[in-house]
C-alpha cells in the first residue's frame, strides 16, 4: 500500500495541498494578469487547478501522483491533466504556475530557468527559497546568475497551517518574469554565469578582490572597473543589484571593446 498520510497526501512525493482560500486567490489574482496558456506544475488535488478553469484560458495540469490525476480529471473534465514528472515535462506553455513540492523546488527553478519558451513563473515555494531569490536580505549566485534575464518578485509568505498536512516551514509567493530586454546577450550566459560562480565563491575581502581575481586584473584596475560599474569597493556579491551585475559583466568581457561597453544587450 501506498505511503498515505492522513490527509490523502503521499510522503514520498512531498505532497501538502494548499487550503487557505485567500491565498488561493492571491495566487491566481497574479495568474489572471498575465496573458498566454498555463501549465499548472503539481496539481495534487487541485486547490488551483478549479480557480485556475475558471479564468477561461488554455490549461494544462501536471501531477506525479496517478490517482491525483485519475480524480481530478474526473472533477475537472474541460482541463486537460496529465500524469507527468515537473522535472521532466516540457515547460512549453507562456505561464507556469504552481505549489512546487518543497525536495524538488531547486531542480524544478534551474529547469525554468534554463527553458527558454515561458514567460512568467508563478510558484509557491518554501519561504526561505522565495524570500532569497527575489533577493531579500541579499542575492544568492541563483539569483545572480539568472538575474540579467529574469525578474524576481516576492508577493507574501504562507504560514505552514495554510497547508495539509502542515509542512514543517512556511511558504512564500515567488514570481519569475523574462526580462523583455535583457541587460546581457544570451550568447554571452555560460561566460557570465562563470564570472558570478568565481565571484561567489572566490576569496577575498570586498568586491574589488573578487573582481581582481575573477577577471584576472591588477589591484587598480579591479578598482576602476567596479567604479565605472556604479560599485562601492566595499560591497559585497550578495549586495549587487542586477543592473551592477551586467555593467560589471560589460566592463570585464574580453569581446567588447571601450565602445561596445554602454551597449544595451539585446
Amino acid at each position: 500500500m501506498r505511503n498515505r498520510s492522513s490527509f490523502g497526501g503521499r510522503h514520498e512525493l512531498g505532497q501538502n495541498f494548499l487550503t487557505h482560500r485567500p491565498t488561493i486567490q492571491q495566487i491566481v489574482g497574479i495568474v489572471a494578469r498575465t496573458h498566454g496558456a498555463i501549465l499548472e506544475i503539481g496539481a495534487g488535488d487541485g486547490a488551483l487547478t478549479g480557480p485556475l478553469a475558471g479564468l477561461g484560458r488554455d490549461l494544462v495540469a501536471i501531477d506525479i501522483d496517478e490517482d491525483r490525476v485519475r480524480t481530478l480529471r474526473d472533477r475537472l473534465p474541460q482541463v486537460r491533466v496529465l500524469h507527468a514528472d515537473a522535472l521532466r515535462h516540457p515547460l512549453d506553455r507562456p505561464v507556469v504556475v504552481g505549489n512546487v513540492p518543497y525536495h524538488v523546488t531547486t531542480p524544478i527553478l534551474r529547469r525554468l530557468l534554463s527553458r527558454s519558451v515561458w514567460q512568467h513563473a508563478v510558484l509557491l515555494t518554501q519561504w526561505e527559497v522565495a524570500r532569497k531569490r527575489a533577493g531579500v536580505g541579499g542575492g544568492t549566485m541563483m539569483t545572480a546568475q539568472a538575474a540579467p534575464w529574469f525578474d524576481f518578485e516576492l508577493h507574501g509568505r504562507v504560514p505552514a497551517r495554510h497547508f495539509r498536512p502542515s509542512p514543517s516551514v512556511d511558504g512564500g509567493i515567488l514570481t519569475i518574469t523574462r526580462r523583455a530586454s535583457p541587460l546581457v546577450h544570451s550568447r554571452d550566459r555560460l561566460a557570465y554565469e562563470r564570472l558570478v560562480r568565481e565571484m561567489f565563491t572566490g576569496t577575498g575581502n570586498g568586491v574589488v578582490a573578487l573582481v581582481q581575481r575573477s577577471a584576472r586584473l591588477s589591484r587598480s584596475q579591479a578598482r576602476a572597473v567596479t567604479s565605472r560599474a556604479g560599485i562601492a569597493h566595499d560591497r559585497l556579491p550578495r549586495d549587487l543589484r542586477p543592473e551592477q551585475w551586467a555593467a560589471l559583466w560589460r566592463e570585464v568581457n574580453p569581446r567588447l571593446g571601450p565602445g561596445a561597453r554602454r551597449t544595451t544587450a539585446r
